[in-house]
C-alpha cells in the first residue's frame, strides 16, 4: 500500500473519521499555517472535568478525537497535529463527590476553584492536582500521545490574559449572545466573568462593571456587600462556562473538539462567542450520550452506567475501543451484557483486515484503532485468536463459579498447540475476563433441565457416536455427527435449531450456546459424554 493510494482511499471513505477529517481538510485545504505562513500543527482538544475522576466518557472522547486525528494524518499524508487535553481546573466546585476520602475538608472549600482546595487524599497539592495525575495516569495506562493543559495554569501565569482582555473588550457584544438564552431571573445576575472573592476565595456569580478591559479591572459586590475592585488577570477570575469555552478555542486555537449531545447549545452559543472574539468555532462531532440496559440515560447519581474498570474486568480494552467506535451518532447501551459479543466482533473484524481490499480495510474499525496509538501501526502480532470468547464463557460455566485459569488452560490443550497464557497473550486476557464474566453473571443463572423423552433417545445416540469419534477427533467431524442426529427425523426435531437448543439447555444449562462440535473438541470427548450421562441421569425414574 503506498502513501497516495492510502490518501486516494481515505478521500472516497465513508468511515466516520474519515467523514470528520475532511472537515478539516475543507478548512484547511492547503494545511494549517502560521503568521509567518509556516506550516503549522492542526490542534484537537479534549476537556476534562476534575471535579472527579476519570471515566468512560473520558476514555470514549479522548479515543474517538485520536481517531479523527490519525485519519486526517492519513487523509493529508502525515500533516502535523497535536492533541491537548485540557482540564477545567478553575472551575469552583459546586458538589462534593460521592466516595470521596475527607469529605469534610471538600465541604468547608466548596465554591473555591478545585486546584486551590486542598486535597482530601493527601498526595498532591489540591484536589485538582489529585485528579488532573489520575487523568494523565489514565490517558498513559492507554498510551494516547496528548499534551497535558490545566487552566489554572493557563489563567494564573498570564497565558490567557490576551484572550480575557478581548473578553472585556467585547463584553456588551457577548452578553449580546448569552442574555437572549437565560431565564429573566438569570439574567439580573448574569456576567460572562466570575471574579475570585479576594476575602474567601470563593469563584463568585455576580455581575460586575468592566472599569478597563486594558488592565483587566473589574468592579462587583463581595460575598461580604463590600464594593471591590480587581483585575481579572493572575488568575483573579475566572469565565463562564460558554464563554469559557470559546475563549479556550481563541487562545489555544483549537481546530476541532467533539461533545456529547448535551453540550449542543453550549457548541452554539460558544461558537458565536468565539467569534466576537475574533477567532473560529472548531470543527467537531456531536455524538449521542451512552444508555443503561432498560434504555434509560445514564446519571453518576443514579449508578446506573458501566465504569471502564468494569468493562476492563468483563472484556478487553480492544473490545472496548470496538463497541465504542461504532457510529457515534447513535446512543449506546453500557452495560455489562454488551460486552461479550463486543469482544467476539473485534477479532472477526481483526481476522478479515488482512484480506481486506483497501476501501474495505479503511471501513474496518480494527484499522482505526490499531492506529490509534501507534502511527503506522498495523495488522501484526496477535490478528486472531484460536477461541471466541463465546465458547470461553460456554466452557467456564460448565466448569462452574469456582473455575481457576489452570483449568481453562488445561481444556484448551484439547483445542490448541502450547496452551499457555505467555505463548497466547490475549487469548489470556479473554480467560481472565471469562471467568470473572462466569464468576459474576453466567454461573448464578444456569440451571440444566431434563430432557424430554425424544431428547433423552438423541442424547444417546450421540453420546454412541462420541464413544466412536474417539478422543483425538476434529471439531468439524465432532459438528457433522451432531449436525447427523439433529436432522434424523426419528428423533422429532422440527428444526436442528430445536436439537442445538436442546443441547445448550440440557448439557449447559443455557437457552444459547456455541458450536457444538467446538465446545466438544474444547471440553473434551470423554468429559462431554459425562455431561451426557448427568443429563440422562436428570430424568431417570427414581428408584
Amino acid at each position: 500500500m503506498t502513501e497516495h493510494s492510502l490518501i486516494e482511499a481515505a478521500r472516497v471513505s465513508k468511515a466516520w473519521p474519515f467523514q470528520e477529517a475532511q472537515k478539516l481538510l475543507k478548512r484547511y485545504p492547503n494545511g494549517k499555517t502560521g503568521p509567518d505562513g509556516g506550516p503549522v500543527p492542526v490542534l484537537f482538544e479534549t476537556g476534562y472535568g476534575p471535579s472527579g475522576l476519570p471515566h468512560i466518557g473520558t476514555f470514549q472522547e479522548v479515543l474517538r478525537t485520536t481517531l479523527v486525528r490519525r485519519a486526517y494524518e492519513a487523509l493529508t499524508g502525515g500533516a502535523p497535529t497535536r492533541l491537548v487535553a485540557f482540564s477545567d481546573d478553575m472551575d469552583g466546585l459546586r458538589k462534593v463527590p460521592d466516595n470521596i476520602a475527607n469529605p469534610e475538608l471538600l465541604t468547608a472549600n466548596l465554591g473555591k476553584p478545585l486546584s486551590r482546595i486542598p486535597d482530601p487524599f493527601g498526595k498532591f497539592e489540591s484536589f485538582a492536582h489529585h485528579n488532573n495525575a489520575m487523568l494523565r495516569e489514565f490517558l498513559d495506562q492507554f498510551g494516547f500521545d496528548y499534551e497535558f493543559v490545566s487552566a489554572s495554569d493557563r489563567y494564573n501565569s498570564g497565558a490567557f490574559d490576551p484572550a480575557l482582555t478581548g473578553v472585556l473588550m467585547h463584553y456588551d457584544a457577548i452578553m449580546g449572545v448569552m442574555l437572549p438564552t437565560l431565564r429573566e431571573e438569570r439574567r439580573k445576575t448574569y456576567s460572562p466573568v466570575l471574579p475570585v472573592s479576594p476575602t474567601t476565595g470563593v469563584v463568585l456569580q455576580v455581575p460586575i462593571d468592566v472599569l478597563d478591559p486594558a488592565s483587566g479591572m473589574i468592579r462587583f459586590i463581595d460575598a461580604d456587600g463590600s464594593t471591590v475592585e480587581q483585575s481579572v488577570f493572575g488568575g483573579q477570575a475566572k469565565l463562564q462556562w460558554k464563554v469559557d469555552w470559546a475563549m479556550r478555542w481563541y487562545a489555544l486555537g483549537v481546530d476541532y473538539e467533539m461533545c456529547g449531545k448535551d453540550l449542543t447549545d453550549s457548541v452554539i452559543q460558544s461558537g458565536k462567542i468565539v467569534q466576537v472574539l475574533g477567532g473560529r468555532k472548531p470543527e467537531g462531532l456531536i455524538y449521542e450520550l451512552f444508555l443503561d440496559e432498560n434504555g434509560e440515560k445514564i446519571s453518576k447519581s443514579k449508578g446506573n452506567g458501566l465504569t471502564i474498570e468494569q468493562w476492563l474486568t468483563y472484556g478487553t480494552e480492544e473490545s472496548l475501543g470496538f463497541y465504542l467506535f461504532r457510529d457515534p451518532k447513535s446512543a449506546k447501551q453500557l452495560h455489562s451484557g454488551i460486552i461479550p459479543k463486543a469482544v467476539d466482533e473485534y477479532w472477526q473484524f481483526r481476522g478479515n483486515l488482512a484480506d481486506q481490499p483497501l476501501d474495505k480495510q479503511l471501513g474496518n474499525p480494527v484499522w482505526h484503532l490499531l492506529r490509534a496509538n501507534g502511527e503506522g501501526a498495523g495488522v501484526g502480532g496477535d490478528d486472531s485468536v484460536p477461541v471466541t470468547f463465546s465458547l470461553l464463557l460456554n466452557l467456564v460455566g460448565v466448569l462452574g463459579p469456582d473455575a481457576t485459569a489452570e483449568q481453562v488452560w488445561s481444556y484448551l490443550g484439547n483445542y490448541i498447540e502450547d496452551a499457555r497464557p505467555e505463548a497466547h497473550p490475549k487469548l489470556g486476557e479473554m480467560v481472565r475476563a471469562a471467568l470473572a464474566t462466569n464468576r459474576d453473571f453466567i454461573a448464578p443463572t444456569l440451571q440444566r433441565r431434563a430432557p424430554t423423552p425424544g431428547e433423552a433417545a438423541a442424547l444417546k445416540v450421540l453420546d454412541a457416536a462420541l464413544e466412536k469419534a474417539g478422543v483425538g477427533a476434529s471439531a468439524e467431524d465432532l459438528q457433522n455427527a451432531v449436525y447427523e442426529i439433529g436432522k434424523d427425523p426419528a428423533h422429532g426435531f422440527e428444526s436442528l435449531r430445536d436439537w442445538f437448543k436442546a443441547l445448550y439447555e440440557t448439557l449447559l444449562g443455557s437457552p444459547q450456546g456455541p458450536r457444538m462440535g467446538s465446545f466438544i473438541a474444547l471440553y473434551g470427548v470423554p468429559e462431554t459424554r459425562k455431561l451426557i450421562a448427568e443429563a440422562l441421569a436428570l430424568n431417570a425414574p427414581a428408584n
